[in-house]
C-alpha cells in the first residue's frame, strides 16, 4: 500500500538525490507534492532544483510549490560553500521544464492535510522546518491528518556541523523547528549521529556513475562535487548522504535503530543556538516526542538507493 507523503526541501545536493529516491519508488510512495524552502540557497534555486529533479526523474506529474523565503524570527544563513552557487553543483543546471505552481507552499501543505483523512499523509521535510512550522502555526487543525513526520535535523554525539552544536536544518529556523518537535505528531528524526555512517565514498559513487542512466549520472556529479567539502572536513572517504536517510527510512525501515526519547530545541542562547537537546536515556521526564535514529546499515542503504537509481534506465 502506497504511503502518502510531502517532500519538503532546499535542494541541496542532498535533497535532490532524496527527491530522485523518492521519484523511483512510485510503488510505496505516493509522492503528492514537493515543497521549496531557503535554506541550503536561497528559494529562487531550491524551487527550481526541485523543479529539476522532476524533469530528471521523469515525474511532470508531481507539483512544485515554493514557501517561506526566510526564517520564521532569524536572518537566513545559507551553505553555497558545501552545496555551490546553485546548489546542486556537479549537474548541468538549466531551467526546468516542470512548472513552478502559483500556490504558496505553506498553502498547499494544509490545504492538502484539511482535505485528507485523519492520520493518512506523511511529512518528509529535509530543509529548515520553516514551511512545516508555518503551516502549524497557521493552521493547527491539519495536525490530525498528519499521519507522522520523517525528518532530516539534529545532532547529538555527532556534535553540530553548522555551529559547534547545532545541525544546520535545525540552527536556520530554530523557532519553526521547536514548533514542530512540540506539534504532538510521531516523530522519526534523523541527525548527523546516523547521516554520518552514510558516507559516499569513492566505491559508492562509482556503483551508481556505472549506471549510466541520466539520473545516475546526475547524481554521481552531485556527489562527487558534494564529497570534496565534507572529505575535507570530516576527514572521511566521501560526504554523509543527509536528506536520502529520510525515504529510505520509509522505504526499508528495518535498515535503521532509533530509540523514543525527548528532544527539545534551544532558540535563545547565542552560544548554543538550533541545538537539538536529545534526551537519549530519559534523564528529564519530559514526555517522549520523537525517535531518533542513530544506526544505519550503510551497505544496505547503499544497495537500496543504486537499486532505485537503476530504475530511471528501465523502458
Amino acid at each position: 500500500m502506497q504511503e502518502k507523503i510531502i517532500i519538503d526541501c532546499d535542494p541541496g545536493q542532498d535533497d535532490a538525490i532524496a527527491l530522485l529516491l523518492a521519484m523511483a519508488s512510485p510503488e510505496e510512495l505516493a509522492l503528492l507534492g514537493i515543497t521549496a524552502v531557503a535554506g541550503n540557497v536561497p528559494l529562487h534555486h531550491t524551487e527550481r532544483n526541485a523543479r529539476l529533479m522532476c524533469d530528471l526523474g521523469g515525474r511532470g506529474d508531481v507539483p512544485v510549490f515554493a514557501g517561506c523565503s526566510r526564517p520564521l524570527v532569524r536572518e537566513l544563513v545559507t551553505a553555497e560553500n558545501v552545496h555551490g552557487d546553485t546548489g546542486i553543483d556537479g549537474m548541468e543546471v538549466t531551467d526546468p521544464t516542470q512548472r513552478l505552481q502559483q500556490q504558496h507552499a505553506v498553502d498547499f501543505i494544509i490545504d492538502t492535510l484539511k482535505g485528507a483523512e485523519e492520520e493518512s499523509i506523511t511529512l518528509v521535510p529535509t530543509g529548515p522546518l520553516t514551511n512545516i512550522g508555518m503551516a502549524m502555526v497557521k493552521d493547527p487543525s491539519i495536525l490530525s491528518r498528519i499521519k507522522r513526520i520523517v525528518l532530516m535535523g539534529g545532532a547529538m554525539r555527532e556534535g553540530g556541523n553548522y555551529s559547534p552544536s547545532a545541525e544546520f536544518n535545525i540552527l536556520v529556523d530554530p523557532h519553526a523547528a521547536k514548533v514542530v518537535f512540540a506539534c504532538g505528531r510521531p516523530i522519526i528524526a534523523m541527525g548527523l549521529d546516523v547521516t554520518h555512517q552514510v558516507i559516499a565514498t569513492k566505491d559508492r559513487v562509482a556503483r551508481i556513475e556505472a549506471l549510466g542512466n541520466p539520473a545516475a549520472t546526475a547524481t554521481a556529479g552531485m556527489l562527487n562535487f558534494f564529497n570534496r567539502h565534507d572529505s575535507a572536513k570530516y576527514g572521511f572517504d566521501g560526504a554523509p548522504l543527509h536528506d536520502p536517510c529520510t525515504v529510505a527510512w520509509l522505504l526499508q525501515p528495518g535498515l535503521f535503530e532509533g530509540k523514543e526519547c525527548n528532544i527539545e530545541v534551544e532558540t535563545e542562547s547565542p552560544l548554543t543556538i538550533g541545538h537539538t537537546a536529545i534526551d537519549f536515556w530519559g534523564i528529564s521526564g519530559r514526555e517522549v516526542n520523537a525517535t531518533w535514529i542513530h544506526a544505519v546499515d550503510a551497505d544496505g542503504f547503499y544497495d537500496l538507493l543504486t537499486d532505485r537509481l537503476a530504475r530511471f534506465g528501465e523502458t
